[in-house]
């Protein structure tokens, strides 16, 4: 009898390696300028990197960017690539865009950060109330910052100690939020760095789509709030059932915890984010990334009942550090770059040209890999579309867990990269910008197309 062809994720790993190998050759031989560079420079950096993450790109070394306009990057050896990452939401609405630009140029005339409000900062607030409802907002740098305070909050008004995520959530580098699901109980999620807090004592981690669970973890009496995305995005994208969002809401209330609602990955749904097209109603928002056009900025907010519940709150509290806010949060060139995004860049007409692209992509990618037959899928929200080695659609975390294939996404997308297509390293996340052309797409599905003949056929 013939050996029996040793397979994951419906592709026999012989073929897999053969890929993955030539592939890695084909990127390290074609970059000499860059390979220089980081073996003269790269010393100087813990792991060779400034960010301990750039090392989890696929590729055998960083690819060095020299310069992005719109939808495109070049490398330093000048490689043209049509960038589908788009800085995993911070540049979703392209590279640079023109009002935001030109507002960061204006404001670096004025001086970059004063730790006092601006004029621009009272007519950003007004944009963000425009765009994403009513809301008493803060300003952070980044989105973690944003849901580490909203919490704070969110403990301070219900008096209640821990906080209800689910299993596979993004939600930045929140300590609180680092839990998942093991054999049914809550635990840290393995691989934390330097980990001695017991997560448990505050947070609860429940499925999601699953509401019976979300319901038996807030009948302890200790969860303060539910802190959410709309839809699962940093593992495989999972998205939800309906009805899960309007139960959400209803247990919520209920139980007198808080809804917060976190847009940081899902702003690409549309205007308004998943919040604002699909009628959600959180008591905090939080959105982060691209919402200021790529300047590191995240904005929170409380719906005007709870800033008022914490506004007395905060009357009663001893004086001192609150534990919330950082000094170069709230700058002036943060708010330049809000007013002129908001305004100018995330606009209607913006998101109906991502939708239309978004669709092309997750269309064309659904042709070959049916084409292809392979037990594979693909889903998308909005803007954003990933394709998922293995079949769906995925109804929660673990599913999602099970879906991750790191071997055959790391050999994918080291392949695309040498095809010109960059995708999000971690998963297989792809965004429409609305500066993202036709062709770029169709590039990308021949490319798609190409590796998954060689793959399967």
């Amino acid at each position: 009898m013939p050996a029996a062809i040793d397979m994951i994720a419906g592709v026999d790993r012989t073929r897999l390696k053969t890929l993955a190998e030539r592939e890695t050759r084909r990127f390290a031989g074609s970059r000499p300028k860059t390979t220089a560079a980081l073996k003269a420079g790269a010393g100087a950096y813990l792991s060779g990197v400034p960010m301990h993450w750039m090392t989890d790109w696929p590729m055998p070394f960083p690819m060095l960017v020299d310069h992005a306009e719109k939808a495109r990057l070049t490398d330093l050896d000048g490689y043209g690539i049509d960038d589908f990452c788009l800085g995993d939401t911070g540049s979703m609405f392209g590279h640079s865009p023109k009002p935001v630009a030109k507002a960061i140029r204006k404001q670096a005339k004025k001086g970059l950060t004063y730790m006092l409000p601006t004029e621009a900062a009272l007519e950003a607030g007004a944009l963000l109330t425009k765009r994403f409802g009513e809301f008493k907002w803060q300003i952070a740098t980044t989105a973690t910052d944003a849901n580490r305070f909203a919490l704070r909050v969110a403990r301070a008004v219900t008096g209640k100690p821990k906080v209800l995520v689910f299993n596979g959530c993004y939600h930045g580098t929140v300590d609180d939020t680092m839990v998942e699901l093991r054999n049914g109980q809550t635990v840290a999620r393995s691989g934390l760095v330097g980990q001695v807090e017991d997560l448990t004592e505050v947070a609860a981690c429940a499925e999601f789509n699953d509401l019976a669970s979300v319901e038996a973890a807030l009948q302890t009496g200790e969860i303060a709030a539910i802190l959410t995305e709309p839809v699962l995005t940093n593992s495989c994208m999972v998205l939800p059932d309906l009805g899960f969002h309007d139960g959400l809401r209803m247990l919520a209330t209920k139980y007198d915890a808080l809804l917060i609602i976190d847009e940081t990955h899902t702003i690409s749904s549309g205007l308004g984010g998943y919040t604002g097209v699909h009628g959600l109603d959180p008591d905090i928002f939080v959105v982060g990334k691209c919402v200021a056009g790529g300047m590191p900025t995240a904005v929170w907010g409380l719906r005007p009942k709870l800033a008022a519940d914490y506004a007395r709150y905060d009357a009663t509290r001893a004086p001192g550090h609150s534990g919330m806010g950082t000094t170069l949060s709230a700058n002036p060139m943060q708010f330049a770059c809000l007013k002129a995004n908001l305004a100018g860049v995330m606009t209607a007409k913006a998101y109906a040209k991502m939708e239309k692209g978004a669709e092309r992509l997750y269309s064309g990618l659904k042709r070959v890999i049916e084409a292809h037959g392979a037990p594979w899928h693909v889903v998308r929200v909005g803007a954003r579309v990933e394709f998922i080695c293995a079949p769906g659609p995925l109804k929660n975390g673990a599913e999602a867990a099970l879906a991750h294939v790191p071997e055959v996404e790391a050999a994918l997308h080291t392949a695309l990269l040498n095809r010109g297509c960059l995708i999000a390293p971690f998963h297989n996340m792809m965004l429409v910008s609305p500066v993202t052309k036709k062709r770029q797409i169709d590039r990308l599905i021949v490319a798609f197309d190409e590796i998954l003949t060689e793959l399967f056929d």
